[in-house]
C-alpha cells in the first residue's frame, strides 16, 4: 500500500497523509480503505522497521499504531519518534487490544496522545484520528509563526527531553552553548521548569532568556525564547568581585540554569559544598537570589577568568 492519489481529496484532509502501523494484514486493509475514503494518503507498515523505512520518505501528520506487534513493538517505537526532532511532532493513536489502566498509561508515557481499542469502530477512529491531525497542525503553525515574531519555540516531552525546537531558538542554542553544547543546553532547559524564566549568556553578553509557558499538549510543555540587551546598572557596579576558581566555576555552571544538584554532580561535590559556595558568591555580589547572581554572571565571569589566568 502507497500513498494514495490527493487529487480529489477533500478539503477537509487534503495532503494529511496517515501512516498505519500493524502486523495483521486485515487492519491494514480495513483502515487503507477508511482513511482513503476520507480524502487521506495513506502509507502502511506491518512492523517498526517497516515504520521507520516509510518516515524516512514521508513524514506523515499522524499515526495511527498497533501496541502489540513482533519485534519492537508500539510504545518502545513511540518512544523513538519522540526521541527524534523532525518526527516528534507527529501525533500518535495507539490501537490496542489491552483496555487495562496500566497500558493506557504506558501508552500515554510513550509519547502517544490518544488510544483506540480493538476491534476497532470506525467512526471513532476516523473522528479521534481528524481531531489529533487538526490539533497538530494547528500547533506546528503557530510554533512556526513565533520564528516570524522575533522569538524562537522549544517543545519538551515529559521527561524534559527536547521534542521540538524551531529554527531560531536552535541557532540561539548553538549560539550559547555551541555546536557541540547540546546537553548542557538540554540541562538548561530542563531547569525553565523549575524556576519559570532563566536565561544565559550569549557571546556578545546579550541574555538568551526562556519563559516556561505551560503545557502545549499532552505530556509536552512549551517554553519561548527571546534575546534580551546585556544588563546594566548592577552588574557595571561589579567589576572586581574577587571569586576564588571553584566559585568561579559554581557561578559559570549556576548562569547555564544548573541547580545545586546538578552542580555537585557535575564538579564532584557534596550539595552542602554547593550551598556552601553559593552562600559566599552572593555575598560577594551582593545578591540574595539565584536569578540576581545569573543577571550579573556574564559579565563578572569573563572578568573573573582572566583574574585567575593572570594569577597563574
Amino acid at each position: 500500500m502507497t500513498m494514495t492519489d490527493l487529487s480529489n481529496a477533500p478539503s477537509s484532509v487534503q495532503h494529511h497523509a496517515i501512516l498505519v502501523v500493524d502486523d495483521a494484514l486485515d487492519t491494514l486493509r480495513m483502515l487503507g480503505d477508511a482513511l482513503t475514503s476520507e480524502g487521506y494518503a495513506v502509507l502502511a507498515a506491518r512492523d517498526a522497521q517497516e515504520a521507520l523505512e516509510r518516515l524516512e520518505i514521508v513524514i506523515p501528520d499522524g499515526i495511527l499504531l498497533d501496541a502489540v506487534m513482533p519485534g519492537m513493538d508500539g510504545f518502545n517505537l513511540c518512544r523513538k519518534l519522540k526521541a527524534t526532532p523532525h518526527w516528534a511532532h507527529i501525533p500518535v493513536v495507539f490501537m490496542t487490544g489491552l483496555s487495562d489502566t496500566e497500558q493506557i498509561l504506558k501508552g500515554f508515557a510513550s509519547g502517544g496522545v490518544d488510544y483506540v481499542v480493538k476491534p476497532l469502530r470506525l467512526p471513532e477512529v476516523l473522528v479521534r484520528l481528524a481531531t489529533h491531525v487538526r490539533n497538530a497542525q494547528a500547533t506546528r503553525l503557530a510554533r512556526e509563526a513565533v520564528d516570524v515574531a522575533g522569538l524562537g519555540t522549544v517543545v519538551l516531552d515529559s521527561h524534559g527531553r527536547v521534542a521540538w525546537c524551531s529554527p531560531q531558538a536552535m541557532r540561539w542554542l548553538e549560539s550559547a552553548f555551541g555546536p557541540q553544547g547540546s546537553q548542557q543546553a538540554q540541562a538548561w532547559l530542563q531547569s525553565a521548569h523549575e524556576r519559570t524564566e532563566i536565561d544565559a549568556t550569549m557571546p556578545d553578553h546579550s541574555r538568551l532568556v526562556a519563559r516556561h509557558m505551560g503545557q502545549s499538549g499532552i505530556s509536552e510543555s512549551m517554553l519561548i525564547l527571546h534575546v534580551a540587551p546585556a544588563q546594566t546598572g548592577t552588574t557595571a557596579r561589579q567589576p572586581d568581585v574577587p571569586l576564588t576558581p571553584r566559585e568561579t566555576e559554581v557561578l559559570s555552571w549556576l548562569a547555564k540554569g544548573k541547580t545545586n544538584r546538578d552542580i555537585a554532580e557535575i564538579l564532584g561535590m557534596s550539595h552542602r559544598t554547593v550551598n556552601k559556595h553559593l552562600e559566599h558568591i552572593f555575598e560577594k555580589l551582593g545578591v540574595e537570589t539565584r536569578s540576581a547572581a545569573t543577571a550579573i554572571a556574564g559579565h563578572l565571569l569573563t572578568r573573573s577568568t582572566d583574574a585567575i589566568a593572570n594569577h597563574r
